[in-house]
């Protein structure tokens, strides 16, 4: 039986990750700090004999007994509101973490995939982008903690290949939601429906005309196994490019939640907020035969039905 380590395991997308694992067969092993994930996300599969959990931070040595297949290094504050509060955690978990699995790896002799981000292109001056295009990134605002070091995390992981000859794969994740999102983790999407939900304002920033192209998980996944399995080394875009401009996306929301009190509002736009944002995945389709098969209505009345469920309603006080 094939066995994987999952960090982040207890995350949004380590989650649905340890879910398809488990289901295609595998040994899982999960590690994550609980610094952003939450065991609600992986509580059913304790009971399993193939799947094991481990509370451990990954900027420290790393140790898995036994034999090792594959590692998928998805450990990392991924929301403005997290590595803003969290700055050198998340430079860590992606330069000493990182450091960490890759040397795992090596000792393992297994294959390692590491979670990068459409950050890297930062706010992008080509359109859609490919995986060519370096970026546009500013190292010292204040989202340029997780900006660099996803770049720093694709940087070493080469190193690795190049210099160590470690079986290396890196994936570009682009705006990806659904079950598990954390409510308040201040993403747009989250953000809108937890607000919609409640009959709040919705914060759109600015005009509401900066885009972003929206993926739905279960298609990311299907895009992360594919990946994994491939011969591929360089990096990969995986997103869905179906490109939405915000305000737009706003209205999408409101119209599927029907909630009379809730609104758009508009606030002024944070510094180094990407004005647009949408993937060239001809890569994908060229090498891994994928596309994100969900449309995002689809998507987004699944994602719905799980926030319903998980966003405290507003009490009336009579």
């Amino acid at each position: 039986m094939k066995k994987i380590l999952i960090t982040g395991a207890a995350g949004f997308l380590g989650s649905h990750l340890c879910d398809r694992f488990i289901a295609e067969g595998y040994h899982v092993i999960g590690m994550d700090n609980l610094l952003t994930g939450s065991l609600d996300n992986i509580q059913h599969l304790f009971p399993l004999e193939r799947f094991e959990y481990y509370n451990y931070d990954v900027t420290k040595f790393v140790h898995v007994p036994g034999n090792l297949d594959y590692i998928l290094h998805f450990a990392s504050p991924a929301s403005p509101i997290d590595y803003l509060k969290m700055p050198i955690q998340t430079l860590k978990v992606g330069a000493l973490g990182t450091h960490n699995l890759l040397g795992l790896a090596k000792a393992k002799e297994a294959r390692i995939l590491v979670a990068s981000t459409s950050e890297v292109y930062g706010d992008p001056l080509i359109h859609p982008q490919p995986e060519t295009y370096w970026g546009n990134v500013n190292p010292v605002g204040p989202r340029g903690v997780y900006d660099e070091a996803k770049r720093f995390l694709e940087a070493i992981t080469m190193a690795y290949r190049n210099f160590h000859q470690v079986e290396t794969r890196i994936i570009r994740i682009f705006n990806t939601y659904g079950p598990r999102m954390r409510v308040n983790d201040g993403r747009v999407l989250p953000a809108f429906f937890s607000q919609a939900i409640r009959g709040e304002g919705l914060t759109v920033f600015g005009d509401g005309s900066q885009t972003r192209s929206f993926c739905y998980v279960d298609d990311l996944v299907e895009g992360i196994y594919r990946l994994l399995l491939s011969d591929h080394s360089e990096p990969v875009n995986i997103g869905n490019p179906d490109e939405i401009t915000i305000y737009e996306f706003a209205k999408e929301v409101l119209n599927l939640v029907q909630n009379p009190e809730a609104k758009i509002i508009h606030k002024p736009l944070p510094e180094d907020d990407p004005k647009v944002r949408q993937p060239d995945i001809t890569k994908a389709r060229e090498i891994l035969n994928w596309e994100p098969r969900f449309n995002r209505s689809e998507g987004l009345k699944l994602t719905y039905e799980y926030f319903k469920n998980v966003v405290p309603q507003k009490t009336s006080i009579s």
